[in-house]
């Protein structure tokens, strides 16, 4: 199993928990010089008191920024479940993290495919790297098991894209 795969892993546990929740299964967990740091899931996702801030990127750096706010957030990498979202992404870039790994792509709202070097100097100047499909096809399951029972983003793009895709149809 690479170093890659171990860290997703533990970004699936937490997906799990929120699925399991019946969240919304995203999980994420930021990793510094080989130790995760912080870990979070999606929260309030259900109808009860849905919103859309808490998402598991924004949690766990939150956690993070409160439990270590003496770490260099250009030494963070991120792992989440699902690419991060634009709002995910650009308040990850802000903070100053720059690696991102992620399971599942993100077809309605991916923040990844988000064109730094055409925006302004803020954006335009930063590098980052940029890893997808690390354990895609577990992901995957998630988030079918999600779409077929859940009522967020039911009718969405990525929930019709989802459920279209047969697991062996998804191997890299």
């Amino acid at each position: 199993m690479t170093s890659h795969e171990q860290y997703m892993e533990a970004a699936l546990e937490e997906a799990r928990q929120a699925l399991a929740e019946g969240e919304f299964p995203v999980g994420c967990v930021l990793v510094v010089k080989g130790c995760i740091k912080a870990r979070g899931r999606r929260q309030n996702s259900s109808e009860v008191c849905r919103n859309e801030i808490d998402h598991a990127e924004i949690l766990t750096l939150r956690r993070l920024i409160g439990e270590h706010p003496e770490l260099d957030l250009q030494e963070v990498t991120v792992y989440s479940t699902l690419e991060p979202c634009l709002m995910c992404y650009s308040t990850l870039l802000l903070s100053g993290v720059r690696s991102f790994v992620w399971a599942y792509e993100d077809v309605m709202g991916g923040g990844a495919n988000l064109p730094l070097p055409l925006l302004n100097s803020l954006y335009a100047q930063m590098r980052v790297q940029l890893v997808d499909r690390v354990l895609r096809q577990e992901s995957l399951r998630l988030f079918q098991q999600f779409f077929r029972s859940g009522s967020y983003w039911q009718d969405s793009l990525l929930a019709r894209y989802t459920l279209a895709q047969s697991l062996e149809e998804s191997s890299p």
